[in-house]
């Protein structure tokens, strides 16, 4: 009986850890390969086919569709450079210029990946519309308040994502210049 009980409870055990270790893997950022350069974070490789396992079984959850490799790479920021987490309500500069890239567009999302509501429905900058210094770099705001230039509200959430997607750019496998490319700055401002 003393062994059968000891089993059980060693099963119950295992059951509970490996799943455990699962979800936390999958609900995390843990995929292999990232390309971190300041505060951003990529990885190139969920586009090809040699996607490791928790990558794509993290794009299986979430629904996400990957930009392939040929098609360009997708940076993430949660953070500013200071390593603390994105807040709504307080203001967030990006400053400097991108890798190069034929296109690239900037967009700000929730936590749960969903576009942030805010009442002028601006939810992303791209490379053709942006206003720039005479020496190409830009500078754009990120908050609840309204700012001259380039401005992308938050709505006042709570927690948010910057996404810079660079379409046709060298950044990503196959350059070994990576954690050299020029991304924009991202420091914190004033918060309330």
């Amino acid at each position: 009986m003393r062994l059968l009980i000891g089993s059980f409870f060693a099963f119950a055990v295992a059951a509970l850890v490996g799943l455990g270790l699962t979800w936390l893997t999958l609900s995390g950022s843990t995929a292999f390969g990232a390309i971190t350069i300041g505060a951003w974070t990529a990885w190139p490789r969920t586009g090809t086919t040699g996607i490791d396992p928790y990558a794509r079984a993290a794009i299986a959850r979430t629904g996400q569709l990957p930009l392939g490799l040929g098609d360009g790479v997708a940076f993430y920021a949660l953070t500013d450079e200071k390593n603390r987490p994105f807040d709504g309500r307080c203001d967030v500069d990006l400053q400097g210029t991108t890798p190069p890239a034929r296109f690239w567009t900037l967009t700000l999302y929730d936590r749960d990946g969903r576009l942030v509501p805010n009442s002028l429905n601006r939810h992303g900058f791209t490379s053709q519309e942006i206003i720039r210094d005479t020496d190409g770099s830009f500078e754009i705001h990120v908050g609840p308040r309204a700012r001259s230039g380039n401005w992308l509200p938050t709505g006042g959430v709570e927690h948010y994502t910057l996404v810079l997607r660079l379409y046709d750019t060298p950044v990503g496998l196959a350059t070994r210049s990576g954690r050299e490319a020029p991304m924009p700055s991202v420091t914190g401002g004033q918060c309330p």
